[in-house]
């Protein structure tokens, strides 16, 4: 883990590069704490280089500093109708990428406030650390590879318009979580296979205020868990790849509000006997991302330590294999909640894997204190046709209330992770519905989603007529709340490493709140 310092002196010695994320020139003069010196040789070089403030980085020389060197880091534009705070984000990783091809070791970040965007600064930062990110598979057990040696952050004083320079704790509890994620998430199948991600989670919260329980029986899943068991069977030929239920559990005391977490964790999608082909099974090993995504949360709980909520996981690990025994279409599988479902495409495996975690969750949520149940997925191709970079979050009654997708979308606008909003109709629901007397409940169509209209509405209501969360509406007699996040690409597309999405946007809305 990188070394992260607060510092308010810009000389400091320890530095070896002042490295400046800004959205212009003029701005370096609304900060007093920012010595002429280096607005003096920022606009310098600006006279010899013009386009220095159009989005580019500049490396610039500085002798009056002990680091000797700028790097400098233009946003571009911000004031823009639809500029946002993920430009910060995208200067901070560009400003990270030069600093490490110049090769600073010790570089002092100073992340430029924002009035228009609160969270500029922190989004700086974050972007900078995105680039010191080593993949799980270059690291050296007791031999950690660091490509700094210590990271300081500028001190810059919050004021009514602008929350300043984020702290060193909350960077380095954000770090963690986020490298949490993006090791199981980026992981290839084979080091972040089933086994392997239940080892790794099993680690990881060793001695912290998480407590991990793992199911691995094969009995015991095909018992409680017969959808997840259905689409392991193949799979369960190799031991390392056999499916696992993570359970994670977070008490932070008091609690005034309860999650629950069921995340698609498949570590590897071939399509099943649905076959993905000509090139579509290429980056299938990110089809673990809920899964990440819950683990990385788990990792901010334990850091940030929040009151007065109790949170409840459930990573759901399984690899879709083609095989002899694979399952297949047009078999009816009873489900944990008593749905019968009828399989048309083995390609739709991740509700199946969700679907008996997640009714289970729904069991303990009725004895729960004000619970909201969720399931985090990259779900559906349809996605990232409709909204591209963003996630997508769809509400039952109860949640939609409560107007929760819409504060989730304004805190990922906040945080430079976009949410767009998908609402439910109840042709989604009748969608789902079986077409023959042996069955409740259609699983898919035979069609990608690509090609189904509303492709990625519809399996959140299959999820919860499976489940029977459909039953827990706002007319019954005990409501409960419920969100499905299917999440796409907007962590980033494969193979490039990650920027954990929406992670952060989870972490801002509940808990950064209860953090003292």
């Amino acid at each position: 883990m990188i070394q992260i310092n607060t510092s308010s002196d810009l000389n400091e010695k320890v530095y070896d590069a002042i490295v400046v994320v800004s959205d212009g020139i003029n701005s370096l003069s609304k900060v007093d704490k920012f010595s002429a010196d280096l607005r003096n040789a920022v606009e310098a070089y600006s006279k010899i280089d013009h386009s220095l403030d159009k989005g580019k980085v500049s490396l610039i020389q500085a002798d009056k500093f002990h680091a000797k060197r700028i790097v400098y880091a233009s946003t571009g534009t911000v004031h823009k109708d639809f500029d946002d705070v993920r430009r910060y984000t995208k200067a901070g990783i560009a400003a990270g990428e030069t600093a490490l091809s110049a090769g600073v070791r010790s570089p002092l970040l100073v992340a430029v406030p924002s009035e228009r965007f609160p969270n500029a600064s922190l989004m700086a930062a974050l972007g900078f650390l995105h680039t010191l990110y080593t993949p799980l598979n270059l690291a050296v057990p007791d031999k950690p590879i660091r490509k700094v040696d210590l990271l300081g952050i500028f001190e810059v004083e919050a004021n009514e318009k602008s929350n300043g320079g984020p702290s060193a704790s909350l960077l380095q509890a954000l770090q963690q979580s986020f490298n949490v994620a993006r090791d199981i998430g980026d992981g290839d199948p084979e080091r972040m296979c089933p086994a392997k991600v239940a080892e790794y989670v099993k680690k990881t919260f060793e001695n912290s205020s998480v407590r991990v329980s793992i199911i691995d029986d094969v009995d015991q899943i095909r018992r409680d868990y017969p959808l997840l068991s259905a689409v392991s069977r193949c799979a369960n030929a190799i031991e390392e790849h056999k499916a696992r239920l993570i359970w994670l559990e977070y008490d932070g005391g008091e609690e005034t509000e309860t999650l629950f977490l069921v995340g698609k964790g498949v570590t590897l999608d071939t399509g099943g006997v649905d076959l993905k082909v000509n090139g579509a099974m290429l980056g299938m090993s990110r089809d673990k991302y809920g899964s990440a995504v819950v683990a990385g949360f788990f990792r901010a709980l334990d850091e940030l330590k929040p009151k007065g909520i109790k949170v409840v996981g459930c990573m759901c690990m399984c690899r879709n294999s083609i095989g002899s025994h694979a399952y297949t279409c047009d078999e009816i599988i009873t489900s944990r909640s008593g749905k019968r479902v009828h399989i048309y495409n083995t390609d739709a495996e991740g509700r199946m894997a969700m679907a008996d975690p997640l009714a289970e969750a729904k069991e303990k949520a009725m004895k729960a204190k004000n619970p909201h149940l969720f399931t985090i997925a990259t779900l559906t191709g349809h996605l990232v046709l409709t909204y591209g970079h963003c996630s997508a979050a769809m509400d039952n009654g109860p949640a939609k209330a409560a107007n929760y997708a819409e504060q989730l979308r304004k805190m990922g606008d906040q945080f430079g992770q976009p949410v767009e909003v998908s609402r439910l109709f109840s042709e989604d629901f009748d969608f789902h519905s079986a077409k023959c007397e042996a069955a409740d409940l259609m699983q898919a169509n035979a069609l990608p989603s690509v090609r189904t209209p509303r492709g990625h509405m519809g399996p959140a209501a299959f999820l919860m007529r499976v489940s029977r969360i459909d039953e827990a509406g706002l007319d019954s007699a005990q409501p409960l709340k419920y969100t499905h996040l299917d999440i796409g690409i907007s962590m980033g597309e494969y193979p490039n490493t990650s920027f954990p999405s929406p992670l952060l946007a989870l972490i801002a809305q509940h808990v950064l709140p209860k953090v003292k």
